[in-house]
């Protein structure tokens, strides 16, 4: 891993805090885990719902991911009562998007939003097309807002997804589509606090087709270097 700055975070609007050192736990998920982050992330909550009760057994021990897995559990049931006439939200038509221009040497790339760094059209059944100009930048610093979702602890969060925004996630049953998240992973040995408002990170981008299972989970992550509460 690439870390050449201070990495710091702010937990609140006008104060900082630096990673912490989560508690010792298992990084290796079960299939159960697999399955149930996977239906989870695609929005298909009748089918995590139960996934996702069943492995909320297995964390009595370990208050962290209990907490996070009761979360998605109150996610899951909270969309499955939602009336079944909540419009869809408009796709974005790509067919006339503009090329990605990569930074300069040594300096970093700002984006507005994830929209900006992943503004293609993505099949995540097919794969393989990851404009040239995009996979061009992995390697490049980035600085992109959004908002966080744990992947793996409710505290001490080692990883986490970052959106556009929290409300087609979390209320409509939307999850963003593929290029419009970038799975963040934060310093070997290093975590940050859960922060429910928009942030702003900067660190190494990498562009590849992650898969697990044979699925497609990822096109965009990041080695982060520093988490910051967004500007108002």
């Amino acid at each position: 891993m690439r870390f050449d700055l201070l990495i710091i975070l702010c937990c609140g609007v006008g104060t900082s805090s630096s990673f912490a050192a989560p508690p010792p736990a298992s990084t290796q998920p079960t299939a159960l885990l697999v399955r149930a982050n996977r239906a989870f992330n695609t929005a298909e909550y009748a089918i995590a719902l139960p996934l996702l009760k069943e492995l909320k057994g297995s964390y009595k021990d370990n208050p962290d991911k209990l907490a996070a897995v009761e979360e998605e559990i109150r996610v899951c049931q909270k969309n499955l009562d939602l009336p079944k006439t909540v419009p869809a939200q408009p796709l974005p038509d790509y067919s006339k998007r503009t090329p990605l221009v990569g930074p300069a040497a040594g300096q970093t790339i700002s984006f507005a939003s994830i929209k900006d760094l992943g503004n293609f059209d993505y099949e995540a059944s097919k794969g393989g097309n990851i404009p040239a100009d995009v996979a061009a930048l992995s390697g490049t610093r980035i600085k992109v807002p959004g908002f966080m979702i744990p992947l793996d602890q409710a505290e001490n969060i080692s990883q986490f997804a970052l959106v556009p925004s929290l409300v087609g996630c979390c209320q409509f049953g939307q999850p963003p589509q593929i290029q419009h998240t970038i799975v963040v992973h934060c310093p070997a040995g290093k975590a940050v606090s859960y922060f429910p408002d928009e942030i702003s990170i900067v660190g190494i981008l990498k562009v590849q087709e992650r898969k697990e299972d044979g699925y497609i989970t990822s096109v965009f992550e990041l080695e982060v270097e520093s988490v910051k509460s967004a500007p108002k």
